[in-house]
This record gives structure tokens, sequence and C-alpha cells, in this order.
């Protein structure tokens, strides 16, 4: 089971490489970002989007937590996706624009959680209207690995694209002992 010290480490390594993915991104010509490379959501573009929107997805999930997190609360005003390889953003920087604010709710929610947070768990439906119940620590882990995953083909991407995306490792961001 993941600490609340781990989650704020993983909400960081988040936002961390989003930056480093976003920034090589952003220095290719548009046609590049958009071109279907086979990838399972096509292209740049399709693959960040889909990231955006799970992570929208598991967030609004996440503000039906017992604990009412305050910093989920403006989540409510966004519409739900209805598909996972839903385009909210054509335009990348307007989907940076979104990532970044959606990144800084990522870290304040890892800040709040406590470790009792941690042992509740969480009802929710999935993207077929089934009802599941799954502890909420599972859920946070499945939640960073996704993001880990779909980076790690973002990155591939990037580099059939000429853009080498490094380092990657969590390790660059670990505290010395």
């Amino acid at each position: 089971m993941p600490t609340p010290h781990d989650l704020v480490s993983m909400a960081r390594y988040n936002q961390w490489m989003n930056q480093k993915i976003y920034a090589a991104a952003q220095s290719l010509p548009i046609e590049e970002v958009t071109k279907d490379r086979g990838a399972y959501f096509q292209s740049i573009l399709g693959t960040l989007n889909h990231l955006y929107v799970a992570d929208i997805i598991w967030l609004k999930r996440f503000s039906r937590h017992p604990s009412q997190f305050t910093t989920l609360s403006g989540l409510n005003d966004q519409p739900s996706p209805t598909r996972l390889d839903e385009i909210v953003h054509e335009r990348l920087p307007e989907l940076w624009a979104a990532r970044v604010k959606l990144d800084t709710t990522i870290l304040n929610l890892a800040a709040q959680i406590t470790q009792f947070d941690l042992n509740q768990v969480l009802s929710y439906k999935n993207m077929s209207g089934e009802p599941k119940t799954k502890g909420f620590s599972d859920l946070l882990q499945h939640f960073f690995n996704h993001q880990t995953h779909h980076r790690g083909q973002l990155t591939t991407l990037l580099a059939q694209a000429g853009k080498h995306v490094e380092p990657t490792d969590l390790l660059v961001l670990l505290d010395d002992a």
C-alpha cells in the first residue's frame, strides 16, 4: 500500500514528466504531433488527450471519496468525458494549459490524502456503467501507473518524431538520504 509520502512523490513525478513530454511535443511541427503513428491512441496528441481524459475521469471518481477532498470540488464544473479516446483539446497549447491546472490539482490532492483516506474503499461506475468498489489505495496506484504507462508510449512516439525525452526515471527526483 502506498503511503501519503509515496503519493506526493508520484504526483511530483507526474508533473515533472508531463512538463518534459509537452516541451518535446511543443517543439515539433503540428503535423508530427498529429501524425498517426500506429499507437493505440494514434498520435502524440491523441495519447496526450487520452491521459488528460483518463485523469479527469479518475479524479471525478475520487471526488466521491468519503473524505470529500476540497481540491477536487472544481472538477464537478467540467464536463465528464464519455470516451477514453475523446479529443478534448485539438490544439497542443490549450491541452497544455489544461494539463498544468490538472497536475496542480493532482499535487494538491496527494498532499491532502492521509493514511486513513488510503484505507477507505471507493464505489464508482466504470465507463460501461458497471458498479465497482475497490480500495482507494489500489485505485491511486492504478491512477499513477496508468500515467506512467502512457508516458512510456509517448516517449517512444516522440523518439519516432526525432525528440528524445531524457531522463525519465523517478530516481532523478528522489531526495538523497
